[in-house]
C-alpha cells in the first residue's frame, strides 16, 4: 500500500505545482525548435538548407568508388555487390552497389526535403532579403542537382515539385527525358537569377557552380546515348525498348543540343578562371606533375611543390574540416598501398595505365607492350599526370611506416631475388598479395591510385585524416565539355587551340591530330587522362556508347619479377635498383576477382522492384 500512497503524494504535488500554469503541457523540450519558427530566422533557415547539402553525401571519397564501376579500377575487397554490376548481372531485384547520392530512394527523399523549403521560403518572415534569396538559389540548385543524379542513371524520372500530404495519390509516372532536363535547366534559371552577384561561403552552391551544372547538363542531353536514331542504331535493346522518350530524344534538332552545349561551357569559362590555362608552350614534365597533382590537392595539402593556388579549379567542392570527423577523411587509408598498412580499395586496372602516353621525340605516342623499349622501362617518359595519379612498382612514395623494411620509400609490387642470411631467396614485395604487411589489403592489378592522397610527406593515411576537398565541378571540366560541342559542330580550329592549353600545362606538346575522326579520339582520350577516378569515365564510356569495349573488357594487371643481373647481388632488405636487376614486367588478363561483362541494359540503373512496387506508374528501364 505504501507504494499507492507515493504515487497519489506526488500526483498531489504535480498539481500544485502546475495547475495554476496552463502552459505546461505546451512546453517544448530544451534544444528542440518548431518548424514554424525556423523560418521566422535566418540562421535557423539557413541551418535547414545546410543540411540538404547531405545529400551530396562524401563527394566522390566512398570507400568504394564510382572510378570501379568503369574501366579506370577495380574495387579489391570481395563481396561488396560491384561485381554484380560489371559482371552484368544487375537486376531489378539486385541491383548492386548503388551509392547513396543516386540511390533513387535517397535522391526523392533529398528532393522532398528541398520542395519543402522553397515552399517555406516564400512566406519566411525573417528580415534578410539578400540571404533569403541567397537561400532560394542554393535550394534550386541542389533540386537541380539531385534530379541531375536520377536521370545520368535512370534516365527520365518522376519530376515532383509539390510536397505531399497525407493519404495523396503518390503514384506518378516517369517523365520524358526532354521534360526532365527542361525541368532541370528551369531550376538552374531560377537559381542562377538568385545567386547571381551574390557572395557566398566556400562549398555553397554559386552563381558558378549553377553555370557548371547548366554545363554538364546540356552536354549530356546533346550526347549519342540520348539521340535515340543514333543509340538505337547502336543498341538492339535501345531500339527495341517501347518506351523510348523515357531515355532520349525521339527527333529534334542535334546540331541545335550541341550548340547550347558549347555556350553553355563557354558561359562558364567566361565566368570564372582555370588553373595555368593560359600557356603558348609546355611547362617542364615535372612543371606538368606538379601542376596537375596541386589541382588535386585543391588547396588542401602543405606538400612540397604544392601551388595552394590551383585551389581555384574548383568551382564547386565538397570540403571537410577536422571538427566532423568524417570518413572521407580516410581516403588515403581507403585506397593506399598495404604495404602502409592500407587498404588499397580502388586500385587501377592496367588497361588504364597503359593509356597514359609516352613522351617521346618532341611529341607524345601511345605507349605499347609490342615495343620493346616500352616494354623494357615501361614507366619511365610517360605524361607527367601519371605520376601524379598511379604507383607503380618502383615509384618513390612517403616514408614507410616500417621503415627497417623499407628504408627508401619505394612501392613493391613485384617478386625479386635477394640474399637473406647468406641465401638466394625471393622477396615478396611490401605492397603485393603476397606481403608480410596485411597480404589480404594488397593491390589486385600491380598498382595504386593516389590522386586525391595528400602528398604531404608527413600525413600517415593509415591513421591521420587528411582534407583534400572533393571536386564535383572544376574549370577544366567546362573546358572540356567545350571543346566537345566544338569537334561536333565541326570547329576543329578552336578545340584544338583549348586541348593544347591542357596539355601545356600538363608538360605535354601540342597535339597532332587536328580534325576529324582523329581529333575527337584525341579529346577523348585527354578527357579520360585529365578528369581520372573524378567520376567521369562511368558516364562518358556510356553516353558516347563506346562502354561495350571500354567498360566490357577484361582486366588487366601486372606481374614484376626482379632478378639479379650476373655476378650482382643485393642483401635483405629489398631496394629497386636497374644497375643490380634485370626487371621483367608481363600485363596479364586476370578475370578470377571479377569477370567482367557487358550488356547493353547497363547504359541504365534498372529501378528497384520495391519502387516499381510502391508506384504503378513506373516503366522499367530498357533490358530489365
Amino acid at each position: 500500500m505504501n507504494h499507492i500512497l507515493r504515487l497519489n503524494a506526488l500526483i498531489l504535488l504535480t498539481a500544485i505545482l502546475f495547475g495554476c500554469n496552463k502552459d505546461f503541457l505546451d512546453r517544448r523540450p530544451l534544444g528542440e525548435v518548431s518548424s514554424a519558427d525556423v523560418w521566422k530566422d535566418g540562421p535557423l533557415s539557413e541551418a535547414f538548407i545546410t543540411n540538404i547539402y547531405g545529400g551530396l553525401g562524401l563527394g566522390g571519397f566512398n570507400e568504394q568508388m564510382l572510378a570501379s564501376l568503369s574501366d579506370e579500377a577495380i574495387f579489391t575487397h570481395a563481396d561488396r555487390n560491384i561485381n554484380t554490376i560489371n559482371e552484368g548481372s544487375a537486376s531489378p531485384t539486385n541491383p548492386g552497389w548503388v551509392n547513396s547520392t543516386y540511390e533513387w530512394t535517397s535522391m526523392y527523399n533529398w528532393i522532398r526535403t528541398c520542395n519543402v523549403a522553397l515552399v517555406e521560403l516564400e512566406s519566411a518572415t525573417f528580415d534578410d532579403p539578400e540571404l533569403l534569396e541567397r537561400l532560394k538559389g542554393e535550394t534550386y540548385f541542389l533540386r537541380a542537382y539531385f534530379y541531375h543524379q536520377l536521370v545520368r542513371y535512370y534516365g527520365g524520372v518522376p519530376l515532383v515539385d509539390k510536397v505531399y500530404g497525407l493519404n495523396e495519390d503518390y503514384s506518378i509516372d516517369r517523365s520524358s527525358f526532354a521534360d526532365c532536363i527542361d525541368f532541370i535547366l528551369n531550376d538552374l534559371q531560377q537559381a542562377y537569377t538568385l545567386l547571381d552577384g551574390k557572395s557566398v561561403p566556400k562549398g555553397r552552391a554559386s552563381a558558378i557552380a549553377v553555370l557548371a551544372l547548366k554545363s554538364r547538363v546540356l552536354l549530356y542531353a546533346a550526347s549519342d546515348l540520348h539521340d535515340i536514331p543514333t543509340a538505337g542504331a547502336n543498341s538492339s535493346v535501345i531500339s527495341g525498348y517501347g518506351n523510348k522518350s523515357l531515355i532520349g530524344y525521339e527527333s529534334g534538332d542535334r546540331i541545335a543540343r550541341w550548340t547550347a552545349a558549347k555556350n553553355a561551357a563557354k558561359a562558364v569559362m567566361d565566368a570564372a578562371a582555370g588553373y595555368m590555362l593560359d600557356l603558348s608552350a609546355a611547362v617542364t614534365p615535372e612543371e606538368g606533375r606538379l601542376n596537375y597533382k596541386s589541382i588535386a590537392m585543391g588547396g588542401g595539402s602543405s606538400g612540397p611543390g604544392i601551388n595552394a593556388a590551383a585551389a581555384i579549379e574548383i568551382l564547386f567542392g565538397r570540403y571537410f574540416v577536422p571538427e566532423k570527423n568524417e570518413d572521407a577523411g580516410w581516403h588515403g587509408r581507403h585506397n593506399g598501398p598495404n604495404g602502409y598498412a592500407n587498404w588499397a580499395g580502388n586500385t587501377p586496372i592496367g588497361l588504364f595505365v597503359d593509356a597514359y602516353e609516352v613522351l617521346e621525340g618532341g611529341n607524345t605516342v601511345p605507349f605499347n607492350w609490342s615495343n620493346p623499349v616500352h616494354k623494357a622501362n615501361p614507366y619511365i617518359n610517360r605524361d607527367p599526370r601519371m605520376y601524379a595519379t598511379i604507383l607503380y612498382d618502383g615509384a618513390q612514395w612517403k616514408p614507410r611506416p616500417n621503415s627497417t623494411l623499407d628504408p627508401v620509400s619505394q612501392i613493391q609490387t613485384g617478386a625479386y631475388d635477394i640474399i637473406q642470411n647468406g641465401n638466394l631467396t625471393t622477396w615478396q614485395g611490401l605492397d603485393t598479395r603476397s606481403s608480410p604487411i596485411e597480404d589480404w589489403n594488397g593491390s589486385r592489378t600491380g598498382y595504386y591510385f593516389v590522386k586525391f592522397i595528400d602528398i604531404n610527406p608527413a600525413q600517415v593515411d593509415q591513421s591521420m585524416l587528411q582534407y583534400i576537398p572533393w571536386p564535383f565541378f572544376r574549370y577544366t571540366e567546362a573546358v572540356l565539355n567545350y571543346v566537345e560541342a566544338c569537334i561536333e559542330l565541326n570547329e576543329d580550329g578552336e578545340a584544338v587551340s583549348w586541348l593544347n592549353k591542357i596539355r601545356y600545362r600538363s608538360g605535354l606538346p601540342a597535339i597532332e591530330e587536328t580534325s576529324g575522326t582523329a581529333l575527337k579520339e584525341r579529346y577523348r582520350h585527354e578527357r579520360a587522362i585529365e578528369l581520372a577516378f573524378e567520376e567521369h569515365r562511368y558516364h562518358d564510356a556510356r553516353r558516347w556508347m563506346i562502354a561495350p569495349t571500354t567498360l566490357g573488357r577484361k582486366v588487366t594487371y601486372i606481374s614484376v619479377t626482379g632478378k639479379f643481373k650476373p655476378g650482382k647481388q643485393q642483401n635483405a632488405p629489398y631496394t629497386h635498383d636497374e644497375s643490380i636487376y634485370d626487371y621483367t614486367y608481363l600485363p596479364v588478363e586476370n578475370n578470377a576477382h571479377e569477370n567482367r561483362k557487358w550488356d547493353d541494359k547497363m547504359y541504365y540503373v534498372p529501378i528497384h522492384r520495391d519502387e516499381m512496387n510502391r508506384n504503378s506508374k513506373l516503366v522499367q528501364n530498357p533490358g530489365y
